[in-house]
């Protein structure tokens, strides 16, 4: 379903702009603040208050949104509330959705980044980060596990999976990788379907939003740290990152740790145990990172740079939805995109395990928390709690 503004029409006289707007506004600035657990879990609670509660959609709009917003690069939940607010209040309610949907996390977690960049070697924190970290490397692994079972459909997608792991291992461009896998996976598909008589399909880059490649040479190319080469940094993160919010672990360490040195490997497991800890999207991560970097105008840059191409993406990709579903050569491209994602998601959960896991204490820590996450679906949020409160008793 086309989701431009000439297919869902503005809210009918009986529910005027401003009141749509305050509506909106109101639900995503109370899910922003409550809304713990992961996109999963964002995606579920906006499902409910969209369509089971409010009626704004039906089930199958609700659907066609989110398949939307799996299509295009980005935090897809908050694609996904950025999608609702275009429904129900035309652009101005994709803005407030938005918005209203980074705006607590975005406060919450620049507050953390105050007391951490005042406070962060107290004994204290110390401690408490030291429970959290092993629970967010069960996190990352309870993700993997749960995305694989869809993402390795095939004998030639797990084949490329380890290919791209090795490839991971090696040292290879995280964004190469992903461009790299979703390449072979549809050249290969497009080999077999000519085997078997079918026809020329379009090209993938008529099917794919096309990436700002200016603001990705120029960001990775940055000698130093500056404003403008953090925004351009998590500007490309934000309008190439594709599956879950984990794979930006895989970026932010082989930028910022490894090629410039902006942040030390703790500092990143830091920055991703604030993002598991707070409610709202995870990519939220990004404030964090620019506030410790630069001060609350870091911050800023940093949220803004990372979030900016999800506007930009859901605002174009209406009229390109029903076209990339009807073609399997697009599929065919995200399915490699997704194994790719997965592979760069296992190298770098090795390589921060490495780092969390240092003694008796915290190996205990992940691996109970991995078995309470993958077999018994513990709340993440909650495992993340009771590793900071184990971290404080052990200290």
């Amino acid at each position: 379903m086309n989701v431009t503004e000439a297919t869902y029409p503005p809210p009918d006289e009986a529910t005027p702009r401003a009141r749509a707007l305050r509506e909106l506004a109101l639900l995503f600035l109370r899910l922003g603040t409550t809304a713990f657990g992961g996109p999963a879990a964002h995606i579920a609670l906006m499902e409910d208050e969209v369509v089971r509660r409010r009626k704004w959609l039906t089930h199958e709009e609700f659907l066609d949104l989110l398949g939307a917003a799996n299509l295009i690069p980005g935090p897809n939940s908050t694609e996904l509330a950025i999608h609702i607010g275009h429904r129900r209040a035309g652009w101005s309610g994709l803005v407030v959705a938005g918005t209203c949907f980074i705006l607590p996390a975005f406060l919450i977690v620049s507050a953390i980044g105050w007391v951490y960049t005042r406070y962060g070697q107290l004994p204290e924190v110390g401690h408490l980060l030291y429970g959290v970290k092993p629970v967010i490397i069960a996190v990352v692994l309870q993700a993997i596990w749960g995305l694989t079972r869809g993402a390795v459909k095939s004998k030639l997608l797990a084949v490329v999976g380890v290919a791209c792991v090795a490839l991971g291992f090696l040292g290879v461009n995280e964004l190469l990788l992903l461009l790299l896998a979703g390449g072979f996976v549809a050249l290969s598909r497009r080999v077999a379907r000519s085997r078997e008589g079918g026809g020329v399909p379009p090209s993938v880059k008529a099917l794919v939003p096309g990436l700002p490649l200016g603001a990705v040479a120029a960001a990775t190319a940055a000698p130093g740290f500056s404003l403008g080469g953090l925004f351009l940094f998590f500007l490309k993160v934000g309008s190439v990152l594709y599956g879950s919010g984990y794979v930006l672990l895989a970026f932010l360490r082989a930028d910022l740790v490894e090629r410039w040195g902006w942040l030390t490997e703790a500092q990143l497991l830091d920055a991703v145990a604030v993002g598991q800890v707070t409610p709202g999207p995870v990519f939220t991560t990004a404030t964090f990172i620019g506030y410790v970097l630069g001060g609350f105008p870091g911050g800023v840059v940093a949220t803004v740079g990372i979030f900016l191409p999800a506007f930009f993406f859901v605002a174009v990709s209406g009229p390109l939805v029903p076209r990339m579903r009807r073609s399997w050569v697009a599929g065919a491209f995200l399915d490699g995109v997704n194994v790719a994602s997965l592979a760069l998601m296992a190298t770098v959960t090795w390589q921060l395990g490495r780092s969390a896991l240092v003694d008796v204490w915290t190996v205990g820590l992940a691996l109970v928390s991995a078995v309470l996450l993958i077999r018994y679906r513990v709340n993440s949020a909650w495992l993340v709690l009771g590793g900071a409160a184990l971290g404080l008793l052990v200290g």
